[in-house]
């Protein structure tokens, strides 16, 4: 070995931190296998390479012992005391055995074994990298795609987009520059491998932290996200400040801040709740649009039973049921819905027109 390359790995430890002793023992340990398959021998043997020049030496490690079964691995104690008469039974002589062209084999293993750890180590800060982002937004762009994934440049590595992660009817082609949300990271034998998500609730959650000040100050608190990806979201806010209405940061001003998450999420329907410790309050509010008149609460099965106008029933349901069923989602309580005329025949409730409970939520199509 040159002091060139003895260079190159101080370069290396400079500016990569990868210890230039671990890359000595492992060439070591390396050259140890190469001259065992090149030279076809199962002898014990050890490989010394010299910090500072470079200079490879082999020897042959053999136990002294009185009768010699293998001659591999064995040597008698006489001939032992012919190389240092110090020796004595089951010590172990070293034997310099260095091929004439050693050097060779030598420099063209070290070159596979500094390459190899150059990319560990690569990998090894890639993933410490993507590790801290988990549960984060990242930016990249569209490489390909094929029946399972799509395939995202993050600038040092290839993330996956699975298709089932995608929201109903979005596509995407190459070249395309595409948010999503980091749902794993896991470093495997091939590298580190990144997941990723465009219909996660975090990800809602997280467009809403980059786009309102105050939930980034920690003024406004989002408390709860209800997600059925591509059609309606519903997110619970609290504000720590009295004189801040969490409602209205989130929207913005003349709605810009929700529409620039809306138009991310291609026309996601979001609605925007004031979280309440009164589960009353809440559930009226996470049940937005819809008008509510009466939120009955049974704490034991935790389960709400809310009477809402006639005209409102189906608003309150929803279509399919996705009102309730983000609504009971947001809340975490069971919710019973009735019109006032079903109230009134099932439980005797008089009906009026004057008692809808006051709602602090806003729906953004």
């Amino acid at each position: 070995m040159s002091m060139d390359f003895i260079e190159a790995l101080n370069e290396l430890e400079r500016e990569k931190g990868i210890s230039k002793d671990i890359l000595f023992e492992a060439i070591e340990a390396a050259l140890i296998s190469s001259y065992k398959r090149n030279f076809n021998t199962a002898q014990n043997v050890r490989v010394d390479m010299n910090r500072h020049t470079g200079a490879i030496k082999v020897y042959a490690r053999k136990l002294v012992v009185e009768e010699v079964l293998d001659p591999r691995t064995e040597i008698s104690l006489a001939a032992a005391r012919e190389i240092n008469a110090n020796y004595h039974l089951d010590d172990i002589t070293e034997i310099e055995v260095t091929p004439r062209d050693f050097g060779r084999i030598a420099a063209q293993t070290a070159k596979q074994v500094v390459t190899q750890r150059i990319r560990e180590a690569e990998r090894g800060l890639i993933y410490n990298a993507f590790v801290e982002k988990e549960e984060d937004i990242v930016t990249g762009i569209v490489q390909r795609q094929d029946l399972r994934n799509i395939y995202v440049d993050l600038g040092k590595i290839e993330a996956h987009l699975p298709l089932n992660e995608l929201m109903p009817n979005e596509k995407f082609k190459h070249g395309d520059r595409i948010k999503a949300y980091i749902t794993k990271v896991e470093n495997t034998t091939k590298g580190p491998q990144i997941l990723l998500s465009r219909t996660h609730p975090g990800l809602l959650k997280r467009l809403f932290e980059l786009e309102v000040p105050e939930i980034f100050d920690g003024v406004v608190e989002i408390r709860s996200v209800a997600r059925e990806a591509g059609f309606r979201s519903k997110i619970a806010v609290y504000s720590r400040n009295s004189e801040v209405d969490p409602v209205g940061s989130c929207v913005g001003p003349k709605g810009t801040r929700v529409q620039t998450i809306v138009n991310e999420l291609r026309g996601e329907k979001i609605d925007i709740v004031r979280y309440s410790e009164n589960v009353e309050e809440y559930v009226a509010n996470a049940l937005s649009p819809s008008k509510v008149l009466e939120v009955q609460v049974f704490e034991a099965e935790k389960m709400s039973r809310v009477i809402v106008p006639d005209y409102q029933l189906s608003l309150a349901i929803g279509i399919k049921g996705q009102n309730a069923r983000l609504a009971a989602k947001l809340t975490g309580w069971k919710i019973d819905i009735k019109s006032e005329t079903q109230a009134e025949e099932e439980f005797g409730r008089e009906k009026t027109d004057q008692d809808e409970m006051p709602q602090d939520s806003i729906s953004v199509d």
